[in-house]
């Protein structure tokens, strides 16, 4: 798991390093805590990385193609 998916944890749903270790026990509690102190030391790069994420993941849903469901959906 990368630094930004486990910060992206801390951040969106306010997790402490024991929840977050709780919700990814494969890693190790010492590497949370590195995880985020790295986090806090690249703050501004970090933030950007997630923005682009955001930015992207956003891109993709107005592009992606109407299903079929959500057109019998919307004609109602």
């Amino acid at each position: 798991m990368k630094v930004v998916e486990l910060v992206t944890s801390h951040l969106t749903y306010g997790w402490s390093p024991e929840e977050l270790h709780f919700q990814y026990p494969h890693i190790a509690i010492s590497k949370i805590y590195s995880a985020l102190a790295y986090y806090w030391d690249h703050k501004q790069e970090i933030d950007t990385d997630i923005q682009h994420r955001l930015d992207y993941s956003e891109q993709m849903r107005l592009n992606a193609p109407i299903s079929p469901l959500q057109a019998k959906l919307q004609a109602r």
